[in-house]
């Protein structure tokens, strides 16, 4: 008897070993807001002084030079354990214009991954964007826009950033819809400003609705920089994500982040309070994925060691490009980035 039991266990070692061994492609989506990426030349059509060589950040030509290969770094290092060609999309927020796009994909850590990138101007009065970059050897464009989101609904004359549609051809043929995000901040009180997020997530469930109607397969992605957590009412209420997949339906949206930020998981800080404002979520096809191409595996928060401080009253926290002071540190972001897996 203890020999057949010693007999059944190495079965199920070998069976397991030989599951464990069963390989996927993997299709890695990121989003990074990659605070005030400025060109240092002065665009006088927007309040961009601050980040000017004789602004109050003193943001020289070096200084530039700089903050790009440290972006550049991070994006050569995205999941490359994973899928060693890196993200093939990855989502910005906080980027000034074409130019500093074309800088950053021509940097020597990401230039042989050849990405291109999707941009339009903005009406935020800074004068920072959203974008998206991609592999084109893994992501063709079909069709992209800038869609207005309408604060003056609510009485909001300041302008904020548009939504980035982009719909484009996946490899192995699996058409997505992306909408890369920036909504209002904070700033002003986070009730006194939760209506602007909510009109800004109202654009994403117009084009999400709209997509799902016609098709409930559709694969949707929506990413960016919400600043609201998962559990706000712009998240639950107005785009009515899921939290758990087992009540994901074709025409829902799925937020692997929610039960991420209840164990108190988060991409920046604020007030020593860690919130989960980047945000990646999906439609209910990428769970069910009828068309058998590219389906949901997974989502990470991208930690890396070198993007947090070591040391100090600020150690884990992200290691952000200038100090409290406005002082050049060399460092990223104030945010983390975040990944999705897609896997076929």
């Amino acid at each position: 008897m203890c020999n057949l039991l010693i007999l059944a266990a190495l079965f199920l070692m070998s069976f397991f070993s030989v599951a464990a061994q069963k390989s996927y492609k993997v299709f890695a989506v990121g989003f990074y807001n990659v605070e005030n990426l400025f060109h240092p030349e002065n665009d006088t059509t927007k309040d961009d002084d601050d980040f000017t060589p004789k602004g109050d950040y003193h943001y020289t030509q070096e200084v530039y030079e700089q903050k790009l290969h440290n972006i550049a770094t991070v994006f050569k290092q995205l999941r490359t354990d994973v899928t060693p060609t890196g993200a093939a999309i990855i989502g910005m927020a906080e980027v000034e214009n074409n130019k500093v796009l074309a800088d950053l994909v021509n940097q020597p850590e990401i230039k042989d991954r050849n990405y291109q990138f999707v941009w339009f101007p903005t009406s935020d009065v800074r004068g920072i964007s959203t974008a998206l970059l991609y592999n084109p050897k893994y992501f063709r464009v079909i069709n992209a826009v800038a869609l207005h989101v309408p604060l003056e609904s609510v009485g909001q004359v300041r302008p904020t950033r548009n939504v980035l549609y982009v719909k484009g051809i996946a490899a192995g043929n699996d058409t997505m819809h992306i909408m890369v995000n920036h909504w209002p901040s904070r700033g002003g009180g986070v009730a006194e400003t939760s209506p602007y997020r909510q009109v800004a997530a109202a654009v994403d469930k117009h084009i999400a609705d709209s997509l799902l109607a016609i098709n409930p397969n559709t694969k949707i992605i929506i990413m960016g920089n919400l600043n609201d957590n998962p559990t706000d009412a712009s998240v639950i209420k107005v785009l009515q994500a899921q939290a758990d997949t087992i009540n994901v339906t074709l025409t829902d949206i799925y937020n692997p982040w929610i039960n991420l930020y209840k164990k108190g998981i988060g991409t920046e800080i604020y007030d020593g309070q860690w919130n989960l404002i980047d945000q990646i979520m999906i439609s209910g096809a990428f769970l069910q994925n009828n068309n058998n191409k590219w389906r949901y595996y997974k989502n990470r928060i991208f930690k890396k060691e070198f993007l947090a401080h070591q040391s100090g009253i600020e150690k884990g926290l992200p290691h952000r490009s200038f100090t409290a002071e406005h002082v050049w540190d060399n460092g990223y972001s104030d945010h983390f980035p975040v990944l999705v897996y897609l896997v076929q």
